[in-house]
């Protein structure tokens, strides 16, 4: 039966199910354009006055806006079908972020960086996962937090939290500690790799690997040197391209714990299971690689890439109770901030071996 709205109720009209959708969409388009304003703002207010601020991308600033929203005055009533949306334009970012993906691109990392990404993948996991276990965090936070140091951060998060049916306070949680170390990364990643005189792949290569935000990690390599940035975004647009990969992983890993719709049929349910958005993504990809796309084409849609992760990032922070968080206590922060250093040492000593005994 369809649903009827209060106000079609009163009128004897039946809205459109579209229609409900559009007062949510503007206020998430409005958050996570106010969020772009002030970190536009903050970094032009920085150059005029030839101040170093800390350059906090419009990601955290469209969270903690729509966390002030949903946790005062709350999300009204006409708004709460559009906002829930959010998950589908994280969906359809990670598709169009697919023409920044050139599968020829990737072999320019080479044999041994390649293998880095993969190494990272495991480190990640590993590590996360004992954390999570020893300091006694639920196990779907903890599967989130491995998820997200590993692969791209807050995307990852919230493209695990629906495969593993996970708590929208667990995914906010994870999203928090994960980000905890990318403002640090902008300050502290060129001046350990100039102290250490890395070359620029393999500060590139460091970064890329360690950095879980994709913005924050070519940050961090451009504030190094172009060529430092080029191998950010290679090493990390790679880690990005496992996604669907590892969410696939995880969700077959805690279906085979509670054992639903498992057992009667494997094939249909690793099909339900399976993120359809990694199909898109791969094909886009493919589309670029083969020159299938101009220049400006290849501009508009990674464009819009930006814009559905903009209503994302918004929805995470109108989806968000902080009282919920309250009950989790400051562990999961810890245990993110403690990954994530201990991930960001030992890569770099990866690095640093392979420099030394490949010449990166």
């Amino acid at each position: 039966m369809a649903t009827i709205s209060n106000t079609a109720i009163r009128s004897g009209v039946e809205v459109p199910s579209f229609l409900r959708l559009i007062p949510g969409l503007f206020l998430l388009a409005a958050i996570g354009w106010l969020g772009k304003l002030t970190e536009q703002g903050i970094a032009a207010y920085g150059k005029a006055h030839h101040l170093h601020l800390p350059n906090i991308e419009y990601v955290l600033w469209a969270i903690l806006y729509g966390l002030l929203i949903a946790n005062t005055v709350g999300i009204p009533r006409v708004c709460k079908a559009g906002v829930a949306t959010y998950e589908f334009w994280l969906k359809l970012g990670i598709v169009f972020l697919g023409v920044r993906f050139l599968l020829g691109d990737v072999l320019k990392l080479g044999g041994i960086s390649l293998a880095f990404v993969a190494v990272e993948l495991a480190i990640s996991i590993t590590l996360m996962s004992f954390l999570g276990k020893w300091m006694g965090l639920s196990p779907k936070l903890t599967s989130l937090l491995a998820i997200g140091s590993s692969i791209c951060g807050v995307s990852a998060i919230i493209a695990a939290k629906g495969a593993i049916e996970a708590d929208d306070e667990d995914a906010s949680y994870a999203i928090g500690a994960i980000l905890a170390l990318g403002a640090f990364s902008l300050f502290a990643f060129p001046a350990i790799g100039h102290a250490l005189g890395m070359s620029d792949h393999a500060f590139g290569l460091w970064a890329g690997l360690a950095v879980d935000n994709t913005a924050e990690a070519t940050a961090a390599g451009a504030l190094y040197s172009d060529a430092a940035a080029k191998f950010a975004v290679l090493a990390k647009t790679t880690r990005n391209a496992t996604i669907g990969f590892v969410v696939l992983a995880y969700a077959l890993a805690w279906a085979r714990k509670s054992q639903k719709d498992f057992i009667q049929n494997r094939a249909v349910f690793l099909w339900n299971k399976f993120p359809k958005f990694v199909l898109g993504f791969l094909l886009i990809s493919l589309a670029a690689t083969l020159g299938l796309f101009t220049k400006g084409q290849m501009t508009d849609i990674a464009n819009l890439s930006r814009w559905a992760f903009l209503l994302t990032f918004a929805g995470v922070g109108l989806q968000t109770n902080i009282r919920e968080l309250r009950k989790q206590g400051l562990k999961p922060l810890a245990v993110g901030a403690i990954g994530e250093l201990a991930i960001a040492g030992l890569t770099l000593v990866l690095v640093l071996g392979a420099s030394r005994a490949f010449a990166l």
